[in-house]
């Protein structure tokens, strides 16, 4: 388990991120179109994983509107924006900022993905969706980068991200 904070409160996920180096869980997400989409749906393509509790947080938002910019200057690099928000709202929300490069997905279906990931939250509030933390994986689906944000309201490494992104 992994202890992250939400304005300073402690809260416990049900595992750990994914090792770097270890091969990508795969996944089965909810598109706005309400279609299940794969990881297998992405094959070749590196992949930023930006998983959120939800869109409808001024953290998150500002996160995704970063990321938006962040990987719209990569070739071969897609961002998904993973929440439990329902695949209307993300489409909305997208929508309504002009993010184009982001595939918004949703947990609306199963919570294997946060399971399968170690971000489902145990307890607190936020109990039964995710914590926030970003996985990076590469075109072959194995794990290059993980960030498991500390504290809930905090914004991901960005930079860390980015000179990533820029090695490979």
């Amino acid at each position: 388990m992994t202890t992250v904070t939400r304005g300073g409160i402690p809260y416990q996920t049900n595992g750990e991120l994914p090792e770097v180096g270890s091969a990508a869980p795969d996944f089965r997400l909810v598109k706005g179109d309400l279609s299940d989409v794969t990881l297998a749906q992405f094959a070749g393509q590196r992949k930023v994983l930006s998983i959120l509790p939800s869109l409808d947080t001024p953290t998150c938002a500002k996160s995704t509107r970063r990321f938006n910019e962040l990987v719209s200057r990569m070739d071969n690099t897609v961002l998904l924006v993973i929440s439990a928000d329902l695949p209307y709202a993300q489409k909305r929300f997208c929508e309504t900022e002009g993010l184009e490069n982001v595939i918004p997905l949703s947990l609306m279906r199963t919570r294997k993905f946060a399971k399968d990931y170690g971000v489902l939250l145990l307890e607190g509030p936020l109990e039964g969706i995710t914590a926030c933390a970003i996985v990076m994986i590469d075109g072959n689906d194995q794990v290059v980068y993980t960030e498991m944000v500390p504290e809930i309201r905090q914004e991901p490494d960005y930079e860390a991200v980015l000179k990533l992104l820029g090695k490979e």
